[in-house]
């Protein structure tokens, strides 16, 4: 009823922001709270889970929720879903007036500031209309014809969610990495595209950060990998071309208050494992260009 009366106050109370709230508002929030008050609003189970974290012990009633694709899980956020379209299925004009006015705020016609790396300029970019960034590049001169590296607005048609990023181009300009995330876990899959040719190679790899990293020539990928608690913990170097389950493991944090992750300097020169908790970091360094060497 909490969550309830505060979707009130936003759908209700804020079409009357900055002024009383006037007697028509007023009856429909009556109305509404007398619907809430007949109707049974679904009551989410308790199954005491025990969990103790250096040294102290909390119990989590709900903590079942957390299980995101069990269907038992689902039927409960359906049943709420319900149960708030019937208290305020009177509203939907009003809560489409109001996204309406919200969206009509945001400039959706958008494009970053563009920077320049490796004899390209990279734009992103959003059209009116569309949800998702359009990553593009000019090579030399803004003045040129732009390339569109992905259009995420295509990328994401299939799925009910989608989410790209980490996008990393390799230094002879071909080869694009970046990371793609369906589910809204946070656990990306990397994907490869030869931006000579529009294709994509075969190499898919799995269960990653959706950041990854080139050797300077192009033919290693350096990535992190996650456990079952999404803590980034391995590093690993994938040979373009071969099976991503034969990837060699570089790195491993077993420290779990630390979080590791890999990167190039801004030189180019160097491939930096960065592990990091909220105390200290530590910093492994490899020549970008001896890809197969000790860090």
């Amino acid at each position: 009823m909490i969550i309830l009366a505060a979707a009130l106050l936003c759908l209700v109370g804020f079409a009357a922001c900055g002024s009383e709230p006037t007697t028509e508002t007023e009856e429909k929030m009556s109305d509404m709270y007398a619907k809430a008050a007949d109707l049974d609003a679904p009551a989410a189970k308790q199954e005491p889970e025990e969990m103790t974290t250096h040294g102290d012990t909390r119990i989590d009633k709900y903590y079942w929720l957390n299980q995101r694709e069990d269907p038992e899980v689902i039927a409960y956020l359906e049943a709420e879903n319900a149960y708030f379209d019937e208290v305020f299925g009177d509203n939907k004009a009003l809560q489409e007036k109001l996204f309406q006015e919200m969206r009509g705020r945001i400039k959706e016609e958008d494009t970053s500031v563009p920077y320049r790396d490796n004899g390209y300029f990279y734009i992103t970019r959003y059209e009116e209309g569309k949800e998702y960034p359009i990553y593009g590049r000019k090579k030399e001169s803004l003045e040129g014809e732009e390339q569109i590296m992905i259009n995420v607005n295509q990328l994401a048609e299939p799925y009910d969610f989608y989410n790209a990023g980490g996008l990393s181009v390799s230094e002879d300009n071909r080869l694009l990495a970046y990371g793609e995330d369906t589910l809204s876990r946070r656990i990306y899959t990397i994907r490869i595209k030869d931006l000579t040719t529009g294709e994509y190679l075969p190499d898919v790899i799995p269960n990653t950060t959706d950041g990854s990293t080139w050797s300077n020539d192009g033919k290693y990928l350096f990535y992190s990998v996650k456990d079952e608690t999404l803590r980034p913990y391995k590093i690993m170097r994938h040979e373009l071309g071969t099976d991503p389950a034969r990837d060699v493991e570089i790195f491993t944090e077993t420290d779990p208050t630390f979080l590791t992750f890999v990167y190039k300097t801004k030189s180019d020169k160097y491939i930096v494992i960065g592990s990091s908790q909220t105390l200290s970091n530590e910093d492994r360094v490899l020549n970008a260009d001896d890809p197969t060497g000790d860090f």
